[in-house]
């Protein structure tokens, strides 16, 4: 990872740097301890896409049917989070679950790039864990917004790796939780490669440089508590770390509440949708 870039704080203000063992190289070459990194996400994009279903063990795990393409949602570049920071859980919120993907940063432009030619438009690829707080799940459904949309809700890093040293092909991703692995899963579980996912979103969408890709998470994402230490680790791409924290905020005024609906069960916890339906009429009888 000699290569792999990095963007940490000092003083305040974003500066870019490199990874060199450890310590982090500033573009000015000044040096720092890796350990006393302040960690920003390693990517400024103008967007961020994501995957809804793209492993085949999560839809197994749903019991549902393949879909025959993939879809999409955005996700505000207001999620970044980086290495080390803090995801913040609502007070009264409960089901804030941990989704290990690999991210896909672009470096060059791509508008209807052929699958054959689409990871030459690659800079590079990182960890990235795409948090979702399931309790408006029944406010969002496809859109993602207030599930998947909140501030800091997407930490990525380490560092991106450059994709000259990483093959999207042939790779194996693991989950964390407090030192327990949760999820793990290999390329070959993907539905849809990287390659795939890029040829299809710049078919109708402009991708820029330092666009972001996220493609989808294997199964078993569950909730996290206030407390837990969440950990994503993609094999080459080094391990990206997050602590769970309660987050005492006003969540009253306009808009929807957190709700326990059947869809969050269904998806934060893959309770089968009839089971999961039962679940809450029993819980508002008693």
């Amino acid at each position: 990872m000699r290569d792999s870039m990095v963007r940490v704080e000092i003083d305040g203000a974003p500066v870019s740097g490199r990874l060199d063992g450890e310590q982090v190289v500033l573009a000015d070459g000044r040096t720092i301890p890796e350990a006393r990194a302040v960690y920003l996400a390693p990517v400024n994009p103008s967007k961020i896409l994501a995957v809804h279903l793209a492993y085949r063990s999560r839809i197994e795990e749903y019991k549902a049917l393949t879909p025959p393409y993939p879809s999409y949602f955005l996700k505000p570049p207001t999620t970044l989070n980086g290495h080390r920071g803090v995801i913040r859980r609502p007070r009264g919120a409960r089901f804030l679950n941990y989704e290990g993907e690999l991210a896909v940063v672009i470096g060059r432009r791509m508008h209807g790039v052929a699958i054959d030619q689409a990871l030459d438009h690659v800079a590079g690829y990182a960890p990235a864990n795409d948090v979702g707080l399931h309790d408006f799940r029944h406010a969002d459904r496809g859109s993602m917004l207030r599930v998947k949309g909140q501030d800091g809700f997407l930490p990525i890093g380490p560092a991106v790796t450059p994709a000259s040293e990483f093959d999207p092909t042939n790779f194996t991703l693991r989950t964390y939780l407090n030192g327990e692995v949760v999820q793990e899963a290999d390329a070959d579980d993907l539905i849809w490669g990287v390659a795939y996912q890029l040829a299809d979103v710049c078919r109708l969408i402009t991708l820029e440089p330092g666009d972001v890709l996220l493609t989808g998470t294997p199964a078993h994402s569950r909730p996290m508590e206030p407390g837990d230490i969440v950990e994503v680790e993609i094999s080459g791409l080094g391990r990206l770390e997050n602590t769970v924290v309660d987050w005492e905020v006003n969540l009253a005024g306009a808009g929807e509440r957190p709700v326990v609906s059947a869809n969050t069960l269904h998806v934060a916890l893959a309770v089968p949708e009839n089971e999961a339906e039962l679940m809450v009429e029993r819980s508002n009888v008693q």
